[in-house]
């Protein structure tokens, strides 16, 4: 397995020098911003992603005006009551992309959003407490008691909200590979635990966040 700094190199040569690199590279929020974050922006950008997914993302993108209307701004408490009134009148609605999985993902997805926030005091208090020595569980955690948040929708979620995180897209499965730590997306406890040491020991080398180390090694593939 290469260090983080020549894996970083590799990346800075692909793009242009290591100017042109930092330019690209993305950071996480401060955990007081994610703190911050109500509870209804989390359920809204978890069901956006959601949706997206396997679909056409601008389409959503276009769309997402719309859904929050009809979601009514995706409160957490009116959407973990809803009732297969409710599911029959939305897959009604148009404007919206109406496959019932994913709009039963968002009953799903509030309610335990719901009981995260009542252990935790809000949704931000719990994201923003994540450290990246414990990235593995927390996302396994999350992708067992949320809804349609495997493969990479959950990573996706995370980012786009500034929470610290890895995102198996295709291109950081091809480099994970390239340093013989996993060759898909995380499915055994073997692959998980050699992820995870993976992440610390890059960590340590350079200092850099979950979510920089991400683009830097999409960045470092052909």
């Amino acid at each position: 397995m290469q260090s983080m700094t020549e894996i970083t190199q590799i990346a800075s040569m692909r793009k242009g020098g290591a100017a042109a690199l930092a330019r690209l590279l993305s950071r996480p929020l401060p955990a007081g911003k994610i703190r911050k974050i109500p509870d209804d922006r989390w359920l809204s950008a978890m069901s956006k992603c959601i949706f997206q997914a396997g679909f056409n993302w601008q389409i959503i993108e276009n769309k997402w005006e719309r859904f929050e209307e009809v979601f009514e701004g995706f409160d957490v408490e009116r959407w973990m009551m809803m009732s297969d009134d409710d599911l029959d009148q939305l897959l009604k609605t148009g404007g919206i992309v109406r496959n019932v999985v994913k709009i039963r993902s968002v009953r799903q997805n509030a309610t335990f959003l719901k009981e995260v926030s009542d252990v935790h005091g809000s949704v931000g208090k719990y994201f923003a407490a994540w450290q990246p020595d414990d990235f593995c569980n927390n996302l396994r955690e999350l992708q067992k008691n949320g809804a349609r948040l495997g493969g990479k929708t959950g990573q996706i979620f995370l980012q786009r909200m500034g929470v610290d995180a890895m995102a198996f897209t295709p291109d950081v499965i091809k480099a994970l590979n390239r340093e013989g730590i996993i060759d898909r997306i995380p499915g055994s406890n073997r692959d998980w635990i050699a992820l995870q040491t993976a992440l610390d020991t890059w960590r340590h080398q350079s200092d850099r966040t979950l979510t920089e180390m991400s683009q830097i090694l999409a960045f470092s593939v052909d």
